[in-house]
């Protein structure tokens, strides 16, 4: 398929509509939300990370989400017991934000600090390097949750993708996955610490804004970590909007970005965190199994906003082909894939 560039401009016409859609290694289309032409209560705006150890002491991680989604924002913190395997995962409600959370028009630029009655989250941009503070002293049922991590960003590839929805011309969806961040840190949960070190625990950084029609189902894979001493790592997955200009699937190596066409998940039947799961790709450049470790499901309904989610950590086996020809083998990397359902 072809796979349309990013251009240098403005995200959105004064009409509301996305200008460009394609594909870009860096931060070219600048998103500005009083361009936006639907209501304030359809908007959606959020930062995600997710750091995974695998050191002798691991495997384990942490996942922070704050979302602004118009008539309802989240704080959330998972922690990643994956030698256990569990998860303990706790969201805090907002009631109709509609953008007072003040999440950066850039993923390049500004802070985030929120903070709902105990939660306690901080995004703090260094240039090149990202610091994640965390407290919430009530987590796990007054078990306590706290900690610093800083991910090392030096200049490198992304994946950055304007997306439209055909069906909905004000519809948008704008998407940075910053993939192979360096963790150095600690996390204490329940009075005891657990140390992240950059030569073993890799952060990625998911970056959304847009405006999504109500019922959307999206499957998503990324990992990162090192491969012959440098940095390695990819990001996959499908299920919004009108994908033709380009795919979101990327293959990073040594910080340079490797596109991908159309990159399909084969999923067990009837099971998420049971038999492996199978990755192919139509220009025969990603073959991987996928060996699930753990799933951290959640279904959250009310009545008409609904969200059922399966994200699986396991590690990943098999191949990629980077641009020039050169064959990667991939053994045991740890990384997860989900499949989620949306309908608000």
């Amino acid at each position: 398929m072809q796979q349309r560039r990013l251009t240098t401009g403005p995200l959105l016409d004064d009409g509301g509509t996305l200008i460009e859609t394609g594909w870009s290694a860096s931060e070219e289309r600048r998103y500005d939300r009083r361009k936006v032409a639907a209501s304030g209560l359809r908007v959606k705006e959020w930062d995600y990370y997710c750091v995974l150890s695998d050191g002798d002491s691991g495997p384990y991680g942490i996942a922070l989400t704050v979302a602004d989604n118009g008539y309802m924002g989240l704080l959330g913190v998972s922690w990643l017991d994956l030698a256990g395997p569990a998860d303990v995962t706790e969201n805090t409600m907002i009631p109709f934000p509609r953008g007072r959370l003040g999440l950066p028009a850039s993923a390049d630029s500004g802070d985030v600090v929120v903070r709902r009655g105990d939660v306690h989250i901080e995004y703090r941009n260094e240039g090149q390097a990202r610091r994640l503070i965390v407290d919430h002293p009530g987590f796990g049922g007054g078990r306590g949750l706290s900690g610093e991590l800083v991910l090392t960003q030096p200049p490198m590839d992304r994946m950055v993708i304007a997306t439209p929805f055909p069906s909905s011309p004000k519809a948008f969806y704008y998407n940075q996955k910053i993939n192979c961040l360096p963790a150095r840190g600690s996390v204490t949960v329940d009075g005891r610490e657990h140390l992240f070190d950059p030569a073993t625990a890799f952060g990625v950084f998911d970056w959304g804004r847009g405006v999504w029609t109500y019922d959307n189902t999206w499957y998503w894979g990324s990992a990162s970590g090192l491969h012959d001493g440098l940095p390695f790592g990819f990001n996959i997955g499908y299920g919004f909007g009108d994908t033709g200009a380009a795919s979101e699937n990327v293959v990073f190596h040594d910080g340079v970005a490797h596109k991908l066409d159309r990159v399909q998940f084969h999923l067990p039947v009837g099971t998420y965190d049971g038999a492996p799961w199978r990755f192919t790709s139509n220009d025969h450049r990603f073959e991987m199994e996928f060996v699930p470790i753990h799933d951290r499901a959640a279904d959250v309904n009310a009545l008409v906003l609904r969200s059922t989610q399966h994200q699986v950590f396991g590690r990943y086996t098999g191949f990629v082909v980077l641009d020039g020809g050169s064959r990667l083998e991939i053994e045991n990397l740890l990384g997860f894939a989900e499949k989620v359902r949306n309908r608000w």
